[in-house]
């Protein structure tokens, strides 16, 4: 049998694939063996953590990773069931690097693998992935792995729930928020085994001033009840319905791996992802300041699709954005080069300098929480302040030869007088001028899809319109020539 090609599933910065096609218990056991090899031996690690979500597969292909990680004389600490902040939790808590069996918000016949090193860092196609990938797929394809004496590792369990919550409990404290009810929608996945331990009680912590109305908490790799993507509008709308039944004053929105959160204000609208991660940098630098640090030491990550109105805020703050490229590898590993002390991006991940710069939505949900219930006004009233432009929101487009699209898309841009920049994909800047709004534009492909994705955004929703219709043309019109 011909070994498969893991370059088709080992990303930018994941692994993501068919169980049992792509991955399946001999990939995920030579995985193992290769992330050990490669990662944690030469790091001088005693152990590594293995952590999975609700799918189907994961505890067995979890099993065979830990497996082929003892193989090559590691220990492992397996904490079973939990959301991927819950594994990086793990793996900063006991400097351990860390495997995270999950596919997110794909549908149920995916399941994937989230890597770190000690203490969270990232491991992507830049920072070790590659090399994880290519020693697997010399073992795979010689169909063994090299002849060792090392001793094999052991095998402990242990449940670290409780010590998530109470870590994030003492970053964000709610005690003293007036009385919130919150309606959460977990979407079967990981967020109902997580928010039940750090909202509520089902930890042993004492009781917070929030009303949890539960939606989907039931664990099910399947999703009966909606794809655990709150990225895509279908899938948010039982939530603002629920919003609007309960007259919750906040909805909240996990993935599949509860790693990210989506906010829907009183009125069942959608709070963008970009103008949350405005109102926490804004909390974050005056923490800091409170603190006694100067605002223009402090440094804020955002990636190149949020909105414009957060390097601009940041700023007016005093403090220093910095721009990267989209992907949790990429923007932790700025987080750390930068010291920066918050990061977010457009798709709700959140990332924290006292998270070890790993992402962590539940962390998010908790600052929002927190804003809200130390003051009166709505959220709808609170989050006013931070939407600036009007935006696209990302599309999606299935494409042949993204390369010729970009390219033409390019050119079409620069003949408008955009500034243009290839940090991630194409970013065209139109600054505007009096009677000339300002736009921006950027087109990049997918790292796990056969996508391109548009993201547009300008001073107004017409501007927005115009550009995001012409550049549409030019991608689709291009395929059905």
């Amino acid at each position: 049998m011909t070994a498969p090609r893991l370059s088709d599933f080992v990303k930018a910065y994941d692994v993501r694939g068919l169980v049992p096609q792509q991955l399946n218990h001999d990939v995920a056991w030579v995985l193992g063996w290769a992330f050990a090899t490669e990662i944690a031996a030469p790091e001088g690690a005693s152990a590594v953590v293995v952590g999975h979500d609700m799918r189907p597969s994961s505890p067995d292909l979890s099993g065979s990773f830990a497996s082929g990680v003892q193989a090559a004389g590691i220990d492992v600490i397996a904490i079973g069931l939990c959301s991927t902040d819950g594994l990086y939790y793990a793996s900063g808590a006991l400097d351990l690097p860390g495997a995270m069996f999950t596919a997110s918000h794909n549908p149920a016949a995916y399941n994937g693998i989230k890597l770190c090193r000690a203490g969270a860092r990232p491991v992507g196609q830049d920072s070790g992935l590659a090399a994880v990938r290519d020693r697997a797929q010399e073992a795979l394809d010689a169909g063994h792995v090299p002849a060792t004496d090392a001793t094999p590792g052991e095998d402990t369990r242990r449940d670290m729930l409780a010590d998530y919550a109470a870590f994030l409990r003492g970053l964000v404290d709610l005690s003293g928020s007036r009385p919130l009810k919150v309606v959460v929608d977990a979407a079967n996945g990981m967020g109902g085994h997580t928010v039940p331990a750090v909202l509520d009680t089902a930890a042993g912590l004492p009781a917070l001033p929030l009303e949890i109305v539960p939606m989907y908490f039931e664990l099910d790799g399947t999703f009966p009840n909606h794809e655990a993507n709150p990225l895509e509008p279908e899938n948010l709308r039982d939530l603002q319905a629920a919003v609007l039944e309960h007259g919750a004053d906040i909805g909240l929105a996990f993935d599949g791996d509860a790693d990210r959160c989506f906010v829907v204000d009183e009125r069942g609208e959608p709070v963008s992802p970009s103008d949350i991660t405005s109102m926490v940098a804004v909390r974050e630098i005056a923490k800091e300041v409170a603190a006694g640090r100067d605002a223009a030491d402090v440094r804020i990550v955002h990636n190149v699709i949020t909105s414009a109105a957060v390097p601009e805020i940041v700023a007016e703050h005093g403090a220093v954005p910095v721009r990267t490229r989209v992907g949790h590898s990429f923007i932790k590993a700025e987080m750390a080069s930068a010291a920066a002390v918050f990061g977010g991006e457009h798709s709700a991940h959140y990332y924290f300098r006292d998270f070890w710069f790993a992402d962590t939505g539940m962390l998010a949900a908790m600052h929002v929480l927190a804003a809200l219930g130390e003051q009166g006004r709505p959220l709808s009233e609170l989050m006013a302040a931070y939407g600036r432009y009007a935006a696209s929101g990302e599309i999606n487009s299935t494409v042949a030869d993204a390369a010729a699209i970009t390219d033409r898309v390019r050119a079409w841009a620069e003949g408008h007088g955009a500034e243009i920049d290839t940090l991630d994909g194409l970013t065209a800047v139109h600054a505007g001028g009096a009677g000339d709004p300002m736009w921006w534009l950027n087109l990049r492909a997918s790292n796990t899809e056969p996508l391109l994705r548009l993201n547009v955004e300008a001073a107004d929703a017409a501007t927005m319109a115009r550009v995001r219709d012409e550049v549409l043309t030019m991608v689709r019109g291009s395929e059905d020539a």
